[in-house]
């Protein structure tokens, strides 16, 4: 049921094309999307009953915003660029970009032939992405030995082992005309887009020539370059009749759940698939048009020539967008490779709904066991603290954070306390709480549904005060608390109760998952700033040592075990003098003994 706010705002939606941006309780985005009219979608989410995600996000909603444009292209780009300004918790993420190499002819006066793992806009030729490694380096050195580029540095002034060898041109001592260049290149393009039968040709009449000169070892390696390009170019199943580099996008769509296949056809034949699976809040033709523009935008990404996609899908604005051909094939090889697609979605999507179940119970069932437990709205995002130190030196503090029960290991973070000298745990928490949340909100980042202090209620106080009192911020907060063998006992409020939450529940054991990861991520973060401390200190007490030194050795080494088994020779290839190379290696010898 909409609010009296948000029923409001919905009488003065107008009805043209732009986006909008859900806010939940605190403000926070937590969904963006576009509209060819915004009082109708808008309206949609509070006048229609839902299922699922969908259900899950309206629920949460408690604001919202639009942006109006003046064209459904203008919509598009603009939700793009929210989403990644954003980051909304409802809307699709996608993973970086293919770490799939790519066949590189480069842009020089020599050109070379290469494998490259980054498509950069610099002129080069790019073919690929290869799935197979191995297969592009195969490729890659048949094309050298078959039409050769440039393999050598270039100007030595005298020929190098891959010219006596047939595989370079020639630019080590002697000028290749352009000419000779672009016929190879020519050949190349030719056979990365799927015409063989040249190379087949003309390597069949180089292996009978040799042949014929009794040249046998030759000709049997052209015999095995032929045996390779049939089984591994030829030999593949051709699924469309020409060459154009197309890819297909399809999906399938249950139970609030979005299934997106993406088919790479390249020289007539499927190279590659990839396989998404999200929630999905919006209608499935917007979210596949939504993720299409996300894809194609991602590092390493080629656009093809042409892009196919399902009935439904606004190719007008694709096309203007991404600049392409996108087409919805009505008939033939193309539509059946869609409805291929759409089954290999629905295929994927029913294998996993049931892992989901099961590890949804793990995951976003144990959080919401939590924050029920607390008597919290579910969140999706805790953050957790625990201090570390050795006889009150060298304190640091570390926090990690889970979301729907799953290490977001990107967000972990490290501090090394500054105002304390003491094992203070109070001080420790007021400061690590005040760094921590004064720069999410300095650098308007999403804050936490929940933090949880490995500690008792004189932690938990401590971060209530600064949160309140200093901050202006109102974040539950609760206590991880642990029984006399130092393991996970219970869940503690901000009154000081304990919980009594299950010990054989899905939400113990992630509040157990959480305890132990934050004491582990701190335990380490405090013997590596141990260690370096220890180190110094060491170094302090050796007579020549400056801080600037000590800076380099501590740089360089890290540790005292690493700076003992160092030579004088190391020590002086750092810029230190001989003299003072020799006390240190004199000094630490003799501590050691002692």
């Amino acid at each position: 049921m909409a609010t009296q706010h948000i029923e409001n705002k919905l009488k003065l939606l107008p009805d043209q094309p732009g986006c909008y941006l859900m806010k939940d309780v605190n403000a926070k985005i937590i969904y963006v999307g576009k509209a060819k009219n915004l009082k109708n979608r808008v309206r949609s989410y509070f006048k229609s009953s839902h299922e699922g995600k969908t259900a899950k996000l309206v629920s949460e909603i408690h604001d919202f915003e639009t942006i109006v444009t003046s064209t459904d292209k203008e919509a598009f780009l603009l939700e793009i660029t929210l989403i990644q300004k954003y980051k909304p918790y409802y809307n699709i993420k996608l993973k970086r970009g293919t770490g799939y190499p790519y066949i590189k002819i480069t842009n020089e006066r020599d050109p070379q032939l290469m494998i490259v793992s980054k498509v950069l806009n610099d002129g080069g030729y790019y073919f690929g992405p290869y799935p197979n490694v191995y297969a592009a380096q195969e490729t890659v050195q048949l094309l050298q030995k078959v039409y050769p580029l440039r393999r050598c540095p270039g100007h030595q002034k005298r020929p190098c082992l891959y010219y006596h060898m047939g595989q370079c041109l020639g630019a080590c001592f002697k000028e290749v005309p352009v000419e000779a260049y672009e016929r190879n290149i020519r050949k190349i393009k030719s056979f990365l887009n799927g015409n063989v039968s040249q190379i087949k040709r003309e390597l069949t009449a180089k292996m009978n020539d040799a042949a014929a000169k009794l040249e046998f070892e030759r000709a049997a390696e052209i015999r095995d370059q032929i045996r390779y390009v049939e089984m591994t170019v030829e030999k593949q199943k051709i699924i469309s009749n020409d060459n154009t580099p197309r890819d297909l996008f399809n999906f399938f769509m249950d139970k609030g759940w979005l299934s997106i296949q993406v088919f790479f056809i390249r020289q007539a034949r499927l190279i590659k698939r990839e396989k998404r699976l999200f929630p999905c809040v919006d209608l499935p033709e917007e979210e596949l048009a939504s993720f299409i523009l996300q894809f194609y935008n991602q590092k390493n990404r080629i656009l093809p020539k042409e892009i196919l996609v399902p009935p439904g899908i606004d190719k007008k604005v694709l096309n203007e967008i991404l600049g392409v051909s996108v087409k919805t094939p009505k008939r033939g090889q193309k539509r059946d490779l869609l409805e291929m697609a759409h089954k290999n979605a629905q295929l994927v999507l029913e294998e996993k709904f049931r892992l989901l179940e099961l590890d949804d119970r793990k995951t976003v069932g144990a959080m919401n066991e939590i924050t029920d437990a607390l008597g919290l709205p579910n969140g999706h995002r805790v953050e957790a603290f625990d201090h570390s130190h050795l006889q009150g030196t060298d304190i640091v503090s570390a926090m990690v954070c889970f979301v729907d029960g799953r290490p977001e290991k990107t967000l972990y973070r490290k501090y090394k306390l500054k105002n304390t000298d003491h094992a203070d745990e109070a001080a420790s928490t007021r400061e690590v709480i005040y760094r921590r949340y004064s720069r999410l909100l300095k650098e308007h980042e999403n804050l936490p549904d929940l933090i949880l202090m490995d500690g008792a209620k004189i932690q938990i106080d401590a971060c209530i005060d600064v949160l309140q009192n200093q901050l202006g911020l109102n974040i539950p907060v609760a206590g991880m608390v642990k029984n006399e063998h130092h393991k996970t006992a219970d869940l503690m409020t901000e009154t000081g109760e304990k919980i009594g939450l299950n010990p054989k529940s899905e939400g113990f054991y992630l509040l157990q998952r959480i305890q132990d990861e934050v004491h582990r991520f701190a335990i380490a973060f405090h013997r590596q700033v141990h260690s370096k401390n220890s180190l110094s200190s060491r170094l302090e007490r050796i007579k020549g040592v400056g801080p600037k030194t000590r800076t380099k050795l501590l740089r360089n080494f890290g540790s005292l075990k690493r700076l003992s088994e160092a030579s004088v020779e190391e020590l002086i290839g750092l810029g230190i003098p001989q003299k003072t190379a020799q006390t240190i290696k004199i000094s630490l010898a003799k501590e050691n003994e002692t």
